[in-house]
């Protein structure tokens, strides 16, 4: 937001500027010289700059893009916005030459205080730091208890301190409606961003009333205003990102791959964006495009923060997909593939030891596939010695479901969300508790909430054998119920069925387990429409 402002003060401010070319860091510095500026200290992009980011307090970062850096302005942004250390009170303004679609839209990503093309006037320059700034100085309170994480504060300073005529009304009720998504008040998030939204038709505020609705299990008005802003704004990425967690909502995975490849291909340079589209076409079978968005990931990974070993492990697996329709000799090559790809990874990450118990688990399972029993047990044999050697071992079952892309086909967003979360303590006693929850909501027949607690209860505990079954009864109700998406679903019965097949079941546990497997066989759209089967713990 454009505010008309009073003078600004420079004298008090510390900036940092950061800039690689040296002619262009001299003339901004002589221009924040001239705007009062005393306390600014110029750099180029090196190894001391995150440093120094994070162990002071700048009230202005200014900092340059160059696409000949080694590493380059945008790639510094993501990195800090990655650690946390663009801190709300201070002000970030990326400057650029590079007027192309995927650098701006990238940069965007990020989300600095403002982008600035170069070269630009010291009138410019003024004008974007004094509108900033001055934001700033009134949203202080807000910065200032988000900064140590007291929402209710920040919530409170929002909501009474601005009347609908001042200026920065629309600003605040923006912030409002975020900060009460970040408090679990999606319902009042929803209020504050409907009537936002009606008055000023703000592409900000409608993401964020979307996302409410959306939370609140309003996920066809969320669709219908997501499709109304992208054709309104179509290179508003954001709108893409949360119409993709619609669609996953709805389980319609082709349309929310669809959906990413429109947003990566208009905004190609995010590695996240990136990895969904492989996830969701390889969960689609469309593994040319998997393929190639990992492949991408790998690549700009190079002199990323999201660098790391999956897009290596899932292009594998990948390679390992194609056997199933290939030929022997297409076979062959596809296996020395998988061995070439998990060697690269090896190359660029020698010393990660959880890297080599997924590449085992995954080479296992290429082992299984081509009929070499004896390789494959060899392999799963040195996966599991290696994780018994890590200071924090994995849960190889999981880590096997996850490696060969066989994560839970979204029902509801919060799944996926819960999977890729910091791995959660082993609490067997809060895993019967979210069990009986999901039973609580499958009783009344709320399907994707039922799966979402479900699935958490396998996140405290990997061997509740209750959880796993239920699972596996959910997956085979939602697949008799709707030929879409029928093969995947079945596919993780499979799944969640073998899991439990390594744990000793007795009693009602076991019936049950033998009665899915029953069902497991006969033709889905001919099994008993309702509960197959109690869900009784």
């Amino acid at each position: 937001m454009d505010y008309s402002v009073a003078k600004i003060d420079y004298s008090n401010k510390q900036v940092l500027l950061i800039e690689s070319s040296g002619n262009m860091r001299s003339t901004i510095f002589y221009m924040l010289r001239s705007l009062g500026v005393v306390n600014v200290k110029a750099v180029t992009i090196n190894d001391r700059v995150l440093t120094e980011i994070s162990e002071n307090s700048y009230d202005v970062i200014l900092l340059g893009h160059n696409v000949s850096d080694s590493v380059t302005g945008i790639q510094l942004l993501e990195e800090c916005r990655y650690r946390g250390f663009i801190k709300p009170s201070a002000c970030w303004v990326f400057m650029t030459s590079d007027a192309s679609q995927e650098v701006v839209l990238h940069a965007i990503d990020s989300r600095p205080d403002d982008l600035i093309m170069k070269p630009f006037s010291v009138d410019e320059l003024k004008h974007r730091l004094d509108s900033i700034l001055y934001r700033k100085s009134v949203f202080q309170p807000v910065d200032d208890a988000l900064e140590i994480g007291d929402l209710p504060t920040a919530i409170n300073y929002c909501r009474h301190n601005f009347a609908p005529y001042d200026q920065e009304y629309d600003e605040a009720q923006l912030i409002l409606a975020r900060l009460l998504l970040r408090f679990k008040r999606s319902a009042d998030a929803a209020k504050v961003a409907e009537k936002q939204y009606w008055k000023t038709h703000d592409k900000e505020i409608g993401v964020v009333w979307a996302e409410a609705l959306l939370v609140s299990g309003k996920t066809n008005e969320a669709k219908a205003l997501l499709m109304e802003l992208i054709e309104e704004y179509p290179l508003f990425i954001a709108s893409y990102d949360l119409l993709v967690k619609v669609h996953e909502h709805n389980g319609d995975l082709e349309q929310a791959r669809e959906v990413v490849a429109e947003a990566t291909q208009k905004s190609p340079l995010g590695i996240p964006r990136q990895m969904e589209l492989g996830r969701l076409a390889t969960q689609t079978k469309q593994l040319d495009m998997a393929g190639g968005a990992y492949k991408k990931s790998i690549v700009l990974g190079r002199h990323s923060c999201y660098k790391s070993p999956e897009p290596y492990l899932r292009l594998a697996n990948v390679k390992r997909l194609e056997m199933a329709s290939s030929s022997e000799s297409v076979t062959v090559e596809l296996v020395n593939e998988v061995d070439n790809t998990i060697a690269l990874a090896y190359q660029a990450f020698p010393n990660d030891r959880e890297l080599q118990v997924k590449a085992s688990l995954l080479k296992s399972e290429v082992y299984h596939q081509v009929g070499d029993t004896d390789a494959a047990n060899k392999c799963t044999r040195d996966a599991q010695l290696i994780n018994s050697q890590l200071e924090k071992p994995l849960d190889l079952d999981r880590e096997l479901l996850s490696v060969t892309g066989d994560a839970v086909p979204i029902l509801v967003s919060e799944v996926s969300q819960q999977s890729s979360s910091a791995k959660r303590k082993h609490d067997p006693e809060m895993s019967d508790k979210v069990n009986r929850l999901g039973v609580k909501h499958y009783l009344a027949g709320k399907m994707p909430q039922a799966l979402k607690y479900f699935g958490l209860a396998t996140e405290y505990d990997s061997s509740n054998a209750s959880a796993l079954l239920n699972l596996a009864q959910l997956f085979l109700e939602s697949a008799r119920d709707s030929r879409d998406k029928r093969e995947e679903r079945i596919k993780m019965v499979g799944r969640y069925l073998k899991l439990s097949e390594r744990l000793s079941l007795t009693g009602t546990e076991l019936d049950k387990q033998h009665q899915l497997k029953r069902y497991v066989g006969h033709e889905v759209s001919l099994l008993p429409r309702g509960s197959l089967g109690n869900l009784l713990r």
